[in-house]
């Protein structure tokens, strides 16, 4: 029987993070009198030098905080206990740690809400004998098996809102926006705003552009009448035979993922350069990743973490609860994490995007 649970949440913040620890643990405690503590600041929290950081999670903690953005457990994405840094260089594996204050705390599982690098985490601890049920968190929606991940939609609105806002500007000046959003090597994010914000040209990871196509199809745009442009490019996309461009140096050491940024600039520059056009370019960065969470995402949140307690219940540990079509499922947390969930180029909505005029500068 399970009768204490951990919660933590890793990787990068998202809104909806809060709707999910509310419902795990409105269902954990109401329906199954389980007590569930909070793990802060991810599994950096059970590595501490002075113990674990561990709270309590009653009603009274998670009343209120479904429309809040975060995360009131806070989180972390500077590594895995599996691989953390040395003092002095080098890497050490801390893993036994986490396992061995769970033991402490008796823990009986840990719900882990986070992405692909907290699902690989979670897959290992639980080679480690720690029972863990995922629930799949990042606006990157680069997750196989669930057909969406909370975050996304949020994410998606605030990129779209501020596609609109620049098509004003850009028509005002006769301008070129170029808008550089977050993804990660994953292009959703700029594909869906893209189309949603009414783009002329997306750029993503899965498609290589040239800058040439892209020069020419703003080119033909203004020689039609059209005096302003908005070029849409994912944070990893790339150019075709280049490499993506990072913010951080090549040295960095390898337990830190390495930060993507820089495209939307460089590809500023190039229009700029190339052509003559007078060219802007805007980075939303974390502006995506804060705000209160869409509610799409407060009522998937809110499912995942009432799938998850249920799920933990009956001991599905091992598993991740996904969204698949209507229904919200569970699946091995591996499968998961096989693969990442990308763009298809030929896919139908890139097919729809190109029939309504979008270029993916190829």
């Amino acid at each position: 029987m399970v009768r204490r649970i951990a919660v933590s949440t890793g990787g990068g913040d998202c809104p909806g993070l809060n709707a999910v620890i509310r419902a795990v643990v409105t269902t954990a405690i109401g329906d199954y009198g389980i007590e569930v503590f909070g793990i802060e600041t991810g599994f950096d929290g059970l590595m501490g030098r002075g113990g674990a950081r561990v709270r309590p999670l009653t009603l009274d903690v998670v009343r209120g905080i479904l429309p809040e953005g975060g995360t009131i457990l806070g989180t972390s994405n500077r590594g895995s206990p599996f691989a953390m840094p040395r003092e002095g260089g080098g890497i050490v594996d801390r893993s036994q740690e986490i396992v061995d204050r769970l033991g402490e705390l008796g823990i009986d599982t840990v719900v882990s809400i986070g992405g692909d690098g907290s699902m690989r985490i979670a897959a290992q601890l639980g080679e480690l004998g720690v029972k863990v049920v995922g629930v799949p968190k990042t606006i990157d929606n680069d997750l196989m098996v669930t057909d969406v991940t909370f975050g996304f939609d949020s994410a998606l609105q605030v990129a779209t809102e501020a596609i609109d806002r620049l098509h004003s500007t850009a028509d005002s000046h006769h301008r070129v926006m170029v808008v550089e959003v977050m993804g990660r090597n994953a292009g959703w994010i700029a594909l869906h705003a893209g189309i949603a914000g009414g783009a002329d040209i997306i750029l993503l990871p899965e498609i290589p552009y040239r800058t040439q196509a892209v020069v020419q199809a703003l080119v033909k745009r203004a020689r039609t009448g059209r005096k302003s442009s908005i070029v849409v490019v994912a944070e990893g996309a790339v150019a075709d035979g280049g490499d993506a461009l990072y913010l951080d140096r090549p040295a960095s050491t390898h337990t830190v993922a390495r930060r993507l940024g820089g495209v939307g600039n460089q590809i500023a520059e190039d229009i700029a350069e190339a052509c003559g056009a007078d060219t802007r370019a805007t980075v939303l960065g974390h502006v995506q990743r804060g705000g209160s969470p869409s509610p799409f995402d407060r009522v998937l949140g809110t499912r995942f973490g009432c799938a998850a307690a249920h799920l933990v219940a009956r001991g599905g540990h091992g598993r991740m609860v996904a969204l698949r079509g209507a229904d919200v499922i569970d699946c091995p947390i591996v499968d998961a994490i096989a693969e990442p969930k990308l763009v298809d180029p030929d896919g139908e909505l890139v097919r729809a995007a190109k029939s309504v005029g979008v270029s993916f500068g190829i």
